[in-house]
């Protein structure tokens, strides 16, 4: 047992010379370089609920990386699927640390009885279900000028001012856009004008649309549609706006990756009024497609240096900022994009600085 321990323990500090060899080998490019955790386990076994960001920061100081460590399976189809109880290995790649995948086995008693066996859900890049749930409640326009051409609630049923869940609304095209595709029976979200997004010098990036409620379409015709109000979060009001819901994300356009482009931006936005910014919380960056930005693109979030007093000039200067955290853009728009924070060291506030990892 003593001699397996030792054998266990030498490949092991093997592995870390080896990721420490690699340290060392790209020292050069800072940008593509690979930190392993001192820490990392030689196997991890996937659980339910993990994401592939949460498995990867397992054995990386930087998880959006992993594609680059990843050994190829030629056994396994598509080695990036990945479902709880898989086991991820650490191993060594001709002299350089790398992390494999064991496909986990199910093991299942036989009987006379025939059982069906529940499918497995593949491992999300990023925890899907947030940002999915985020997506619901909340929209960009680029200009208010575009609000204009959206369909609108114009009124409701028995002349109430304010409605709710049960409740029927009457719903205005002001173009033929507004309604093009719409059919009978098709959920809608109800969204209210929220914050408007403005750059540093105080130009407007975007207009936020914040969800209230959902409905179903019951009729349409030209110049006004019924909807059938199925829950709200809020009173449904005169001049809400009327959108279809949000397509499902697509976890295989989630795989993070850094930007092409050297870009650097500013969180300008917190939906939902919160001033303090932690892991797991959704931001408004003013950077989007304008600026090449894309879902999956990866960015690093500079704090903001303190505020000081040179004690010889007495005037105010800013310190230094440092790097305190790590987001993702999941959603675009021109000139603003949501993203989800996935690391933060300090706790974070609007203005930060956002770049490409350095």
């Amino acid at each position: 047992m003593r001699q397996a321990e030792g054998a266990r323990r030498g490949r092991r500090a093997g592995l870390a010379a080896a990721a420490a060899v690699a340290l060392l080998a790209c020292g050069a490019a800072a940008a593509d370089e690979v930190r392993w955790r001192q820490d990392a386990p030689a196997r991890y076994t996937v659980k339910n609920g993990d994401t592939l960001w949460d498995i990867a920061g397992q054995f990386l100081h930087s998880p959006w990386r992993w594609p680059r460590v990843w050994q190829q399976n030629p056994q396994i189809d598509n080695p990036h699927l990945i479902y709880p109880g898989d086991r991820i290995t650490l191993r060594d790649c001709d002299g350089r640390p790398c992390l494999d995948l064991e496909r986990g086995q199910n093991v299942v008693k036989m009987s006379p009885e025939m059982r069906a066996l529940p499918r497995r859900q593949v491992v999300p890049p990023l925890p899907m279900s947030v940002l999915q749930a985020f997506l619901r409640e909340h929209r960009v326009v680029d200009t208010p000028q575009e609000l204009e051409a959206l369909a609108y609630v114009v009124g409701t049923e028995n002349k109430r001012l304010i409605s709710g869940a049960g409740d029927q609304v009457f719903v205005r095209p002001v173009e033929a856009s507004a309604s093009a595709g719409l059919e009978r029976g098709q959920r809608l979200g109800i969204f209210r004008q929220g914050e408007v997004y403005r750059d540093a010098a105080g130009e407007p990036l975007g207009l936020e649309l914040i969800g209230i409620g959902e409905g179903v379409l019951a009729d349409k015709s030209a110049d006004m549609m019924r909807m059938n109000v199925q829950k709200s979060a809020r009173e449904v009001r005169s001049n809400d706006i009327i959108l279809p819901l949000e397509t499902r994300l697509a976890a295989a356009e989630m795989e993070p990756r850094a930007p092409r482009r050297d870009v650097a931006g500013h969180i300008v936005g917190v939906p939902g009024g919160v001033r303090f910014i932690g892991r797991l919380q959704v931001v408004a960056i003013d950077l989007g497609t304008e600026d090449g930005i894309q879902p999956g693109h990866v960015l690093s979030i500079e704090q903001r240096g303190e505020r000081v007093v040179d004690p010889r000039t007495d005037k105010a200067v800013r310190l230094p900022g440092e790097v305190a955290g790590t987001l993702v853009v999941f959603r675009p728009y021109d000139r603003v994009s949501y993203a989800i924070v996935m690391e933060a060291t300090n706790t974070l506030a609007v203005g930060d600085a956002v770049h490409p990892p350095r």
